[in-house]
């Protein structure tokens, strides 16, 4: 489409709105595979709308609370994406264009203190005290509260650090308190292979929280920390930062264009990111060997927007577990968002109700012996709504290796 735009937007993010708007050819084929869109069947309401709203407020046309409203409802699951025939890069299009709207249109003050309060919780140290209380009281809590508590975590011991092989672990925020499971997991198996897992204690959240809530620079000086805290440990051998939920890596490899203007770290953003990797990266080029076939083998997999369209590993997981003995069954609609999305489900819980109903249903439709799944954020949301809690496909790895030595 032809754009106009305004003076006032320059440099490279002038550049990214410019690429995005002219290969949309507003073809509508990105409404399809769109949570909101689907559920609402509003225009504005699915990645074509809000790439013209966004267009209008990149123009200098006026902007409406409306504009803001239906930008917000975005999940960023990135579904579009991959559905688009012509290549638009939306969620760079749509950091850009919601960054122009909110100058424009500023949120309502308790917009904006529900979202510091939640980027709070998310990044405090408490968390795992609070998911650990939250779970002894949630007999008596309130259901909107009652649904917010995550399960119990798995078994949470790890080994020494003892190879010459070694990773970097991401901690992580919220993963740290209320899933120190998903990386212990990560830590036995790696360790059954001559591969230690190394965290650096300055590290810590991937940013992404404060990024999706509307705190960028928070979340660019917690990608320096992570930066400065990772880079000594690359440079003395190790090969890789892990991120074990798919959120979480997915952001890391954006890390180059939320640090693009910064040149002191524009440079060593592009070269972390080319060294990230989700475990299935690591752990399909390993000789996994069952010891024994799944005791339960029938299992359905829940795969992530962000592994699926941000990290476009779709299908790999499933064919490892495959590997294995298990047997992944099929799941409609598997390319839908849970309505997790980060933060999401808490600003917009009704529908992201909605969203996860529909996933359990479909993942749930054969009655598997369980359900897996490889993000943070949609195991708590899911989890929720499921008749038992969901496990990380890590969980179901160590379930059939030999016993370790």
């Amino acid at each position: 489409m032809r754009t106009r735009l305004t003076d006032a937007l320059a440099g490279e993010a002038r550049q990214v709105a410019e690429t995005a708007l002219r290969a949309c050819v507003h073809c509508g084929m990105c409404n399809a595979t769109c949570p909101t869109y689907q559920l609402t069947g509003e225009e504005l309401m699915g990645p074509r709308g809000r790439i013209y709203l966004m267009k209008q407020a990149l123009e200098g046309e006026p902007v409406t609370d409306l504009t803001r409203e239906a930008l917000d409802a975005c999940l960023g699951c990135r579904a579009c994406e991959t559905t688009c025939p012509s290549g638009v890069e939306y969620h760079r299009l749509f950091e850009v264009g919601q960054a122009s709207v909110l100058e424009a249109a500023p949120r309502p003050v308790a917009g904006r203190r529900t979202r510091a309060v939640i980027r709070a919780l998310a990044l405090s140290p408490a968390f795992g005290l609070l998911s650990s209380l939250g779970r002894t009281l949630r007999p008596v809590l309130p259901r909107i509260l009652r649904d917010r508590v995550p399960p119990a975590p798995g078994a949470t011991a790890r080994p020494p650090v003892r190879h010459v092989r070694r990773m970097v672990l991401l901690t992580g925020c919220v993963q740290s308190g209320a899933a120190p499971h998903f990386n212990a997991a990560a830590a036995r198996i790696l360790d059954r292979f001559g591969i230690s897992l190394v965290e650096a204690p300055q590290a810590g959240c991937c940013g992404a929280v404060p990024g999706h809530l509307d705190a960028r620079e928070q979340a660019r000086m917690l990608a320096r920390r992570n930066l400065d805290a990772w880079a000594p440990l690359l440079d003395d051998g190790a090969e890789a930062v892990l991120a074990t939920s798919s959120g979480c890596g997915a952001y890391l490899h954006d890390y180059p264009d939320l640090l693009r203007d910064d040149p002191a770290y524009a440079d060593l953003a592009r070269r972390l990111a080319d060294r990230v990797r989700d475990p299935i990266e690591v752990l399909e080029a390993l000789p996994l060997e069952a010891a024994a076939p799944p005791a339960r083998p029938r299992i359905a997999i829940h795969e992530p927007c962000s592994l699926q369209h941000g990290l476009r590993l779709a299908g790999r997981i499933p064919a490892l577990l495959r590997r294995l003995g298990y047997e992944p069954l099929p799941v409609a609609d598997g390319h839908l968002c849970c309505g997790s999305a980060g933060a999401w489900s808490l600003l917009n819980p009704e529908m992201a109700g909605r969203l996860a109903e529909g996933r359990v249903a479909a993942l749930t439709a054969q009655a598997p012996d369980a359900v897996f799944t490889a993000n943070i954020g949609c195991w708590m949301h899911l989890s929720a709504h499921a008749p038992t809690p969901l496990r990380h496909w890590l969980e179901a790895i160590e379930d059939v290796l030999p016993p370790a030595r």
